[in-house]
């Protein structure tokens, strides 16, 4: 059983991202800006956020971090959102979910420009991502697509079966596990709270990659042997033991799937560290991207 050692590939990509700024930097350009709006002060989101922060400043980004109250109004969220639009300093921005009841999340997310939506979140990017166009990938599932890359493991003509259907990770997955090339050529199925018999179709599959948010849901029982399991679930759970009074639990029961997988990513150090990665890969490539756009505009 081979480990997924998402912290590893993740200071990877961080080392080669800070290289291509340090080639920006040469050429006397702008370096790259990732953006950042947080809605009131979840734990959890907060400490999402700072760790952005820190990553972009490891690899030589600009950043900034708008923090916005609890009780903010939609329409006052949206202005934000337009200001950060409309300000060509800041290649890339996001939006920390979850959001509070007052705010409608899809209005949100539909109103950040896709040229700058690096969270690839948008309905734009979430479409030419379907149609295989080129688009900013979901950091999540792009950084699924990358250790699989990275780890050389086989998809073409496998079996991988997806646990959760967000937009966020499980649909997506589904979508770039099946296109053309690699990583892909795979046979998908996706599963979700009403799926029948769940461990009938577990039981067959090369690959699993489960989002549900649910600790320990995926057993030992429910896989093959030697499948490949990707854990994005990542939950706090109360434990007095702990020194923070909790500890983080995956959606795999590691202990046991462990001993039959072939592959499997640990949580933490698994999904989590690569998809901050994979958030400043799209930001560098959205900078490209406006760099290019800049240069053709002069030549008209």
């Amino acid at each position: 059983m081979t480990i997924l050692d998402g912290k590893k590939i993740s200071n990877d990509i961080k080392d080669e991202i800070a290289g291509e700024v340090a080639k920006i930097k040469k050429r006397g350009e702008k370096v790259p800006h990732l953006a950042a709006i947080i809605v009131g002060k979840d734990g959890a989101s907060m400490t999402y956020v700072n760790s952005k922060v820190k990553a972009c400043e490891r690899v030589g980004f600009e950043s900034s971090l708008y923090r916005l109250p609890n009780t903010v109004s939609e329409l006052e969220l949206l202005d934000k959102i337009e200001e950060l639009n409309q300000n060509d300093e800041i290649d890339g921005f996001i939006v920390q979910l979850p959001l509070p009841p007052q705010i409608d999340t899809q209005k949100v997310l539909n109103a950040v420009d896709p040229d700058k939506d690096v969270d690839g979140f948008h309905p734009t990017n979430f479409g030419k991502m379907a149609l295989d166009m080129t688009s900013f990938i979901p950091a999540t599932p792009f950084g699924i697509l990358e250790l699989l890359e990275r780890y050389d493991i086989p998809t073409k003509g496998k079996h991988t079966v997806v646990i959760g259907r967000s937009y966020i990770v499980g649909r997506p997955m589904s979508i770039l596990m099946g296109r053309s090339g690699f990583p892909g050529n795979s046979t998908v199925t996706l599963t979700h709270e009403f799926t029948k018999n769940i461990t009938q179709v577990t039981s067959q599959a090369d690959i699993i990659i489960i989002a549900v948010g649910i600790p320990d849901f995926l057993k030992g029982e429910m896989i093959k042997d030697d499948a490949v399991i990707i854990d994005v679930g990542i939950t706090r759970v109360p434990d007095d033991n702990a020194e923070k009074g909790y500890i983080i639990k995956g959606d795999v029961d590691f202990e046991n799937v462990s001993k039959r997988a072939s592959y499997i990513t640990p949580v933490p150090g698994g999904v989590g560290p690569m998809t901050v990665s994979m958030l400043l890969k799209n930001t560098l490539l959205a900078r490209e991207r406006h760099r290019y756009r800049a240069i053709e505009a002069k030549k008209k």
